[in-house]
């Protein structure tokens, strides 16, 4: 595919929000999980709060308080903090269930358009995961739903989480290309802001769904990116007609 002056060979994904639905996912873990220790939790709002303490974990990463840690870590300390803001004792629930409910972040599943939009793209493009997931978050994820990644990369790649220049540019770097001959292919306007910035190109797919039904953020694109898309398979057909008109 062509645009501008260089050659896409790479597409690589955001995955939560972008392909897979972590709400549902995670909610349904801690349904499973806590419900017996929380009588009264709502299992969307506990997904909500927990997704909540993502940003700022990564950022103690990201300006240096503390080493890089994959996100597995990140996620098991953040769920302890989840409690205690719910006046809740982490201690007070047995550590191999509070392992478990970590686990929900491993069993998410795609978007209905996932699936059959990557196995289109990958005929004609790398595909990859540019996560802030660790690699094996991102493995178990793919094995569950079969989800036809040319190769998983997890933030432990980059050694960087996004929206680090890094986490982009050295991902493009593994992959042996330049950065503008990846594409970035995100829900999430500030992500694609940063891989632009990196001098990847870059593709928006809305997820209107993804904070559940009242979601007021990145509903519509928001800057100039090279392709606006509803879903997996308008990307796929777009692209497509990219390549044919280049041809």
């Amino acid at each position: 595919m062509g645009i501008g002056d260089s050659e896409v060979e790479a597409l690589v994904f955001d995955m939560f929000g972008t392909v897979v639905d972590w709400r549902e996912g995670v909610a349904t873990g801690v349904a499973d999980c806590l419900g017996e220790y929380l009588p009264s939790l709502d299992p969307w709002e506990f997904a909500d709060l927990w997704r909540s303490e993502y940003q700022p974990a990564m950022e103690q990463v990201r300006n240096g308080s503390r080493p890089f840690v994959r996100l597995d870590v990140l996620h098991r300390e953040n769920l302890d903090t989840v409690l205690a803001r719910l006046e809740v004792d982490p201690r007070m629930i047995p550590a191999q269930v509070l392992d478990e409910a970590n686990l929900s972040w491993h069993r998410l599943d795609p978007w209905p358009d996932v699936i059959p939009g990557l196995t289109r793209l990958c005929q004609d493009f790398i595909i990859a995961p540019l996560s802030n997931a660790n690699v094996r978050l991102a493995i178990d994820v793919a094995k569950r739903s079969q989800i036809p990644w040319d190769a998983i990369l997890g933030a432990e790649v980059a050694g960087a989480y996004k929206p680090d220049r890094a986490a982009y540019v050295r991902t493009a770097e593994v992959l042996g290309l330049a950065p503008e001959q990846v594409m970035m292919v995100a829900a999430h306007n500030s992500d694609l802001a940063a891989a632009q910035a990196a001098g990847l190109r870059t593709a928006f797919v809305a997820r209107p769904a993804e904070h559940g039904p009242g979601q007021t953020s990145d509903l519509a694109p928001t800057g100039d990116w090279d392709v606006v898309a509803v879903d997996f398979a308008g990307l796929a057909d777009q692209l497509a007609s990219e390549s044919q008109e280049t041809a």
